[in-house]
């Protein structure tokens, strides 16, 4: 029997300890695992659309100090969600991790914390995609780029993301092994280009570093805070690694690194890419007041033609990411409903017998991203004058609903330690040793104050959004959860009869 056999056996034999049969296809190495959270993480998607709110308000300070506090924390929570993952390797993932060191009610609230988040993220990440693309394409063919023409390329991009979902884990798997290369070959075109080919020279690098300046109407420390939402905003969506753990094989430690190194080489990385975009900048005043601060810095500093190309560049790394963020968004909902957690479960939870996806759990993916967006076109028809931005909104929403997801479990896993529930014997073989505590208390305080400063204004109505979706899932306890939700401790009561037959219908 083969290696490769063997590791096959055994991660079926962990997956049915946890009481799930192996459904889906378990064929991504650690290299794919590693590159989906690369990939939505994707320095070329939040690091750039974002890079106005963070000129605007931090100035170049915010680059080379903002991005590394930023990574610095968010390590700490990566760091800690890799335990976790090894521990407990299930596509549920945050929800499923709530449940079992907890209870069920603590899990179905993580799952659609979570949710919520993954529906930010995926509307933010496409919505990048067409903020960029529109404008180019609209160069091409001659017409005006408007919130209507890009509400039309963002629901192009998203259909592109569910059709190559839909058709399988394999294509997805190898284009997001590209995606992680490709991610890396455009950030050093775009480095070696900055650096050999701008017009002028390049600012000194102490400009990297200056703090003081703001093109907002806030206190410079006040300021600098609402600019780290670009880097916070990032740094999201790295769970992905854990909610593909089913389809890894050897994932108690292949998809722990996975979720670990996707956010510290994003950060090695992207400061790079920011740090010669910034020292590129030929007018910090006009890029932050321009509708594009990334286009216009480029399009400045490399001429016309050159910088397009470069944007082109740019942009097909965004889209790379929306196809990533797609995936692990359909994995975490197809995981809660396999266990009754949603309305219509039975739908959301069934595998392309041809495909062994979960087709239509990828199509409400890709529904629910859609009307997040469009409820916002709405309002920017009814209230032209709004003074927040699209994506501001759909990013925060995202940071927000996704690190509160993040944090629960991080809470409840040292609630547990401190009880008892859970010991050493308990993890897996990635882990944190004697640090864990440490590093799990730091990730918490953190995820509490970015939480925060996400929602305060200007942000504010990504704060009504995620309010406004929480009581929704109040009023969903009261209806829904009582009498429908067994929640996953329910299915350590299954007889191994069951899950082998449930295998066996898929083979």
């Amino acid at each position: 029997m083969s290696l490769s056999s063997n590791h096959q056996d055994k991660d079926k034999s962990d997956l049915n300890k946890f009481g799930y049969a192996q459904e889906l296809l378990r064929s991504m190495g650690g290299f794919s695992n590693f590159a989906i959270s690369f990939s939505i993480i994707s320095i070329l998607t939040g690091a750039v659309s974002l890079y106005g709110h963070g000129l605007t308000y931090g100035g170049a300070g915010m680059m080379g100090f903002g991005w590394p506090i930023v990574a610095f924390f968010v390590m700490c929570v990566a760091a800690v969600m890799a335990e976790l993952a090894s521990a407990i390797p299930t596509a549920g993932a945050l929800y499923h991790w709530a449940a079992i060191l907890r209870n069920k009610r603590w899990g179905w609230y993580t799952a659609w914390i979570n949710l919520i988040g993954q529906i930010g993220i995926v509307a933010g990440i496409d919505y990048s995609v067409a903020l960029f693309a529109d404008p180019l394409i609209a160069s091409v063919f001659g017409y005006e780029s408007s919130n209507t023409t890009v509400l039309i390329c963002f629901s192009v991009i998203l259909l592109t993301h569910g059709i190559l979902n839909h058709i399988g884990i394999r294509i997805v798997a190898k284009l997001n092994d590209f995606s992680a290369w490709y991610h890396i070959a455009v950030v050093a075109v775009l480095v070696l280009s900055l650096a050999f080919f701008t017009k002028g020279s390049l600012n000194p690098v102490s400009y990297l570093f200056q703090v003081g300046e703001t093109f907002s109407d806030k206190p410079y420390m006040f300021a600098f805070l609402i600019g780290l939402l670009q880097a916070q905003w990032t740094f999201t969506g790295y769970d992905a690694s854990a909610h593909t753990i089913e389809e890894t094989i050897n994932p108690r430690v292949r998809a722990p690194w996975g979720i670990f190194t996707s956010v510290a080489y994003s950060f090695v990385i992207g400061f790079i890419m920011l740090a010669f975009v910034t020292l590129s900048i030929k007018d910090a005043s006009a890029a932050a007041g321009s509708s594009n601060a990334f286009i216009y810095v480029i399009s400045e500093a490399l001429g016309g033609t050159f910088g397009s190309v470069i944007l082109w560049l740019v942009t097909a790394a965004m889209w790379f990411c929306g196809l990533a963020s797609i995936t692990s968004f359909s994995r975490m909902m197809y995981a809660f409903s396999r266990d009754q957690g949603m309305p219509l479960s039975t739908q959301w939870a069934q595998i392309s017998k041809k495909y062994r996806t979960p087709a239509k759990a990828i199509w409400l993916a890709i529904i629910l991203s859609f009307l997040l967006a469009f409820i916002d076109y709405l309002i920017k028809m009814v209230n032209p004058d709004a003074t927040y931005t699209t994506i501001a909104f759909l990013t925060a929403v995202s940071v927000v609903g996704l690190y509160v997801a993040y944090g629960i479990p991080i809470y409840l896993k040292l609630r547990a330690k401190a009880e008892g529930r859970f010991q050493d014997k308990h993890l897996g073989p990635w882990n944190l040793g004697k640090y864990s505590n440490v590093i799990s208390f730091v990730a918490l305080i953190w995820i509490l104050f970015i939480c925060v400063i996400m929602v305060i204004p200007p942000n504010q109505m990504a704060g009504y959004a995620v309010a406004g979706m929480l009581i929704l899932l109040v009023i969903m306890d009261l209806s829904y959860y009582n009498k429908h939700f067994l929640g996953p401790q329910a299915a350590l009561n299954k007889s191994m009869e069951e899950i082998l037959r449930r295998e066996k219908e898929l083979e």
